[in-house]
């Protein structure tokens, strides 16, 4: 028997079986066992506490393992109704799916109130990407400079752009995860779940050039953030996103300028020189390759267009 369902009987062994119990136990079981991120762990439970707050108002219940698929198909309707966004009411639909699974799998429930209840339907919107003209345009321009700064910036846009990782994982590498004698690069995605990917010969050019800045700068140290402000301190969400858009901003006008644009960028030109689908899933750390197929929307998109202009009965 799991250590956490020791924890859990000790916690209600007085007590009546309320959902905070149920939801804590959840969290703690999401947290230590399947590794969630908090951003995650904060979703599940904003979700769940909403969810316990209408069933006390509206049945006057106080007890999640007392639901049945009829209050949580009212519950939906009622945010529905309230003008919330389809996606927000998915990812609600997800949260009490994994809640209640859990609840089921332990036995604290026999029938499990979410089986029947499906996402609502939500109208495709297809990853936004920035032009590969453009990139290459800012790319082989001089405006970065040679100097910590301007090598640093260089390298953060180069490297999301081209190694297609996250926001989060680019801002957690360190020296160590670097290897540029085999042009590899170790990141750390969702769930821990580490991945190797390589690294082209100007990324690691370039790499190099960038540590010999900061080494003058800062000194080196193996274990310490590859990327570092001008202060030196480890890079941080707000700081990347304010250059990912002031640089993207010279070259396009499209109103996305952001981390996962130039993630977005990578996918799909990857897949418009004929790269393998299942080849960019693994790339991106994707757990799903239907994860990975949206990008093949923005190919045969072009590939209409390109149809149109070119065929003589189109």
């Amino acid at each position: 028997m799991p250590f956490f369902w020791h924890n859990f009987n000790a916690k209600v062994s007085s007590f009546h079986f309320h959902m905070v119990v149920y939801s804590q136990i959840f969290l703690d079981h999401m947290q230590q066992v399947k590794r969630c991120s908090q951003h995650t762990l904060t979703a599940y439970k904003s979700d769940i506490g909403y969810f316990e707050a209408f069933l006390e108002k509206q049945y006057a219940i106080r007890g999640a393992h007392l639901a049945d698929s009829g209050m949580v198909r009212s519950w939906f309707a009622d945010l529905s109704g309230s003008g919330t966004a389809k996606s927000t009411i998915n990812r609600k639909v997800s949260s009490l799916r994994s809640f209640y699974n859990y609840l089921e799998k332990q036995n604290i429930i026999k029938n499990n109130p979410m089986l029947r209840i499906r996402s609502v339907k939500k109208p495709g919107h297809l990853p936004a990407s920035v032009e590969e003209s453009n990139l290459m345009r800012l790319f082989d321009s001089e405006i970065f400079g040679d100097d910590f700064a301007g090598l640093r910036d260089r390298l953060l846009l180069e490297l999301l752009y081209t190694s297609g990782i996250r926001l989060s994982e680019l801002i957690q590498i360190r020296e160590k995860d670097v290897n540029p004698y085999d042009m590899r690069l170790r990141v750390y995605g969702k769930g821990k779940k580490e991945r190797v990917l390589p690294l082209l010969r100007h990324i690691v050019d370039l790499y190099m050039r960038y540590m010999e800045q900061k080494e003058r700068e800062f000194g080196r140290d193996g274990e310490s953030w590859v990327f570092l402000t001008d202060k030196g301190r480890q890079l941080y969400p707000v700081f990347v996103y304010r250059k990912v858009r002031h640089y993207l901003g010279l070259v396009t006008t499209r109103a996305k300028r952001s981390p996962h644009v130039l993630r977005h960028s990578f996918a799909t030109h990857m897949l418009d020189h004929g790269a393998d689908l299942n080849a960019i899933k693994e790339l991106l750390g994707h757990a799903n390759l239907s994860a990975t197929q949206i990008y093949t929307h923005n190919t045969i998109d072009k590939i209409k267009h390109v149809y149109k202009q070119a065929h003589p009965k189109a």
